[in-house]
């Protein structure tokens, strides 16, 4: 049984970490409130940007070709794993590694064997961890020190250029979407070459609208789809940072449940073995007073 000072200590230990725990707590609810509206904003203006896309493409048929949209023998693989900077959110990490893991064993294992596959590293612990597995692409492993549209507009671009270059065939996406939370869900989402735009059953033709096209759909499809594919990358990092900041809390929330039910633990402990204590005090005292009255 442990000593009356070791159980103090750890319960001194638990409850300084307990603090610490709601602490973060505190933080990440706040700071996700933001990442929340920020989220709820983009995503009408990404889903509405695809289906403009969607409609004019489909005007514009086989007239207007677009370079990012080629479909190749896929022989080299990018893809652009999405996680946070800092550790303690649970399982949030580590459900990107096993998507993009799961990816390139599925459907580039061909690619990977031929050391084909690149990874762009969106967060610090994507940027550590394949790091040590395969070949990165730039350097964005504090983008969410300073989060805005530039800085993931560099890393949409970078990869852009490499597909439009020939260097990559497909270019993968995988992130945690954020639905509430306590609940993300991890994505794999082909960015390039295009995916053709899924209308919904019940949109009206696009044959039967009449658009008038200044200066002509050709210049405005193929300035749509560079600006299209750039904003899919930032909703992707917008909704991993929101998905962040919840599974911390989430997983800080519960790390503070469990420092409850520890401390009651070794309260417990820490009683029966005073009471042990006391206990062995009085019967020493005790056995001590019979020794002395036997001697006299």
């Amino acid at each position: 049984m442990a000593s009356l000072k070791e159980v103090r200590s750890r319960i001194t230990s638990v409850q300084s970490t307990q603090q610490i725990t709601k602490a973060m707590k505190m933080v990440a609810a706040a700071k996700l409130r933001r990442a929340q509206d920020n989220i709820l904003r983009m995503r009408p203006y990404a889903q509405r940007l695809n289906s403009i896309l969607g409609n004019l493409t489909a005007l514009a048929g086989e007239d207007v070709v677009s370079e990012y949209a080629e479909q190749r023998d896929v022989r080299r693989v990018l893809i652009i794993a999405i996680t946070s900077d800092r550790g303690l959110a649970g399982a949030f990490n580590s459900n990107v590694f096993k998507g993009a893991n799961a990816v390139i064993q599925e459907r580039y294992a061909a690619q990977a064997a031929a050391g084909n596959v690149t990874v762009m590293a969106i967060g610090r612990k994507a940027h550590d961890y394949f790091g040590k597995r395969v070949p990165l692409l730039g350097d964005y492993q504090h983008v969410f020190t300073k989060l805005s549209f530039d800085t993931v507009r560099e890393a949409a671009e970078q990869a852009m250029d490499g597909f439009r270059a020939g260097q990559y065939d497909e270019v993968m996406m995988v992130y945690n979407e954020f639905k509430n939370v306590a609940t993300q869900i991890i994505r794999t989402e082909q960015l390039l070459p295009l995916v053709p735009t899924e209308q919904p059953a019940n949109a009206p033709a696009t044959s039967n609208v009449d658009y008038i096209f200044e200066p002509s759909k050709e210049e405005i499809v193929r300035t749509l789809i560079p600006q299209s594919l750039k904003v899919q990358l930032y909703k992707a990092v917008l909704e991993s940072n929101a998905s962040e900041h919840g599974a911390r809390m989430t997983a800080m929330d519960k790390a503070t449940d469990n420092a409850g039910e520890l401390l009651k633990q070794l309260k417990l402990t820490y009683n029966r073995t005073r009471q042990a204590a006391i206990t062995t005090e009085i019967l020493e005292i005790v056995g001590g007073a019979e020794a002395l009255a036997a001697s006299r």
